[in-house]
């Protein structure tokens, strides 16, 4: 089965893992509609599918957003763990400075 099939059995936890940069994310599918993430042990957010759209909360059940697909959910979660490196922070106060 795939990290991305919703469509799997209830009572059938599966569990995948996302790398991306240093921060580390531990899914695991805890409904049929309902994936929960973990880093390093610790609760760090959940995605829930309502039909076809995929709705993130943070660790503290705050809505990060909506997205079509299970593995844009999952790395909006991800960017929202990662803190932005310094040069990416410098580029974005650029581009807004600019739209001034």
């Amino acid at each position: 089965m795939s990290s991305t099939d919703t469509s799997a059995r209830p009572g059938a936890p599966t569990e995948s893992e996302s790398t991306i940069g240093s921060t580390e994310l531990a899914w695991q599918q805890a409904d049929h509609d309902v994936f929960v993430a973990t880093n390093q042990g610790e609760f760090a957010g959940f995605v829930t599918v309502d039909r076809s759209i995929h709705i993130v909360h943070d660790s503290h059940s705050r809505r990060i957003g909506s997205y079509p697909t299970l593995a844009a959910a999952r790395q909006a979660l991800v960017d929202a763990t990662h803190p932005p490196s310094r040069r990416r922070e410098r580029l974005r106060r650029r581009i807004l400075a600019r739209r001034r």
